[in-house]
């Protein structure tokens, strides 16, 4: 079968979609389980490029999957992050463009810098620790999960963007900042779970009834975990150290509050995404800290 006939086939299979027409989300799918670019795809269509059956297969395998209203990434079974493209399925958060900004402020930060340990916390499908392995200069990278299975999604995709990596990065399990206890470190960036429980009624079904919960949800009305990593992020970050977090727009504020009454931080700023919603906190640890440090 030739890819014209595929696109036809998958887009005439497809319900429709609010916001995207079925040839987009066709051709967006292809594009995805071939691991080709739009532009790849296009040409293959004018020169009636014929695929092999195991990937007319594989490209009907998920599209199956998309009918049943899996999102478009656990479908595909990829998804594209800054320079890199993962393996993502439900055990993880799919890597969404917010994210990419977050990292994009933590790289602007050590600029200039060489060396030193950069934490993951939360790393899920291992987005933000690859890319900071990556397109950073640091000596290690660690990525840290309280899920087992998110760690299997991460090592995975280590192993698959191993040879475009300037650092190795090694995978820890365990809560917030518990798998690091005793390190120095130079950078902490996380996408913690941050949404409310009384909040999930209000998600899209792509979100609420895909994505895992642990990666989503977060007590004390989401503040829980922006809690425990800002507290605990002192004892650990070399001086000058500093502290990234993607943010909720709705609790960006009442973050950098905290993070500000905590005394152990300054240049606390908080940045937007490219919508112009609250997105990203960073703060650096105080110097000294403790406040009495000779």
């Amino acid at each position: 079968m030739n890819v014209s006939a595929l696109l036809t086939e998958v887009a005439r299979s497809l319900p429709p979609t609010e916001g995207e027409s079925a040839n987009t989300m066709a051709r967006t799918l292809i594009a995805a389980v071939l691991d080709r670019s739009w532009s790849a795809l296009r040409l293959a269509e004018r020169e009636h490029s014929t695929l092999s059956s195991i990937d007319v297969e594989r490209v009907r395998d998920a599209a199956r999957r998309l009918r049943t209203g899996m999102p478009l990434a656990y479908a595909a079974g990829t998804a594209a992050f800054r320079h890199l493209v993962l393996h993502v399925d439900d055990r993880v958060l799919i890597p969404r463009p917010e994210t990419e900004i977050v990292v994009d402020h933590a790289l602007r930060l050590m600029q200039g810098v060489s060396g030193g340990l950069a934490v993951d916390v939360g790393t899920g499908s291992g987005a933000i620790a690859l890319a900071l392995a990556q397109e950073g200069a640091f000596e290690r990278v660690i990525g840290t999960d309280i899920s087992a299975d998110a760690l299997a999604v991460a090592r995975l995709n280590g192993e698959r963007v191993a040879s475009a990596l300037r650092t190795p990065v090694e995978w820890r399990l365990g809560a917030d900042l518990t798998p690091v206890h005793g390190l120095a470190v130079r950078l902490i960036v996380s996408n913690p779970p941050y949404i409310a429980f009384s909040e999930a009624s209000a998600l899209p079904s792509s979100v609420r009834d895909w994505e895992p919960p642990t990666a989503l949800f977060a007590a004390d009305n989401g503040m829980a975990r922006y809690a425990e990593l800002l507290r605990g992020a002192p004892s650990l970050l070399e001086p000058g150290g500093w502290i990234v977090l993607e943010c909720d727009s709705m609790r960006a504020g009442e973050t950098a509050a905290l993070a500000e009454r905590l005394g152990a931080y300054e240049r606390v700023r908080v940045y937007d995404d490219l919508t112009g919603r609250a997105r990203v906190l960073v703060a650096q640890r105080r110097t000294p800290w403790p406040p009495d440090a000779t």
